[in-house]
């Protein structure tokens, strides 16, 4: 997975985490916890905002429909 993945990424948040409320995490915990992924390839210094808001998005709305 990179950064790009961002729905992947949000699964596999989802699955590592299955009762976080995504909309909880603090970027800064987020960005650690992305970087902690076996499957996540990508270099973490290459994020920004939106990529860290598209990855929440994706988790939540994985979260939300298991709910």
């Amino acid at each position: 997975m990179n950064w790009q993945d961002y729905e992947d990424i949000g699964i596999a948040l989802h699955e590592k985490f299955p009762e976080v409320d995504p909309l909880t995490v603090r970027f800064t915990d987020l960005l650690r916890w992305i970087g902690e992924l076996e499957e996540f390839e990508g270099e973490i210094r290459e994020t920004n905002e939106k990529k860290l808001e598209a990855v929440q998005m994706a988790w939540y709305e994985e979260w939300k429909d298991n709910q």
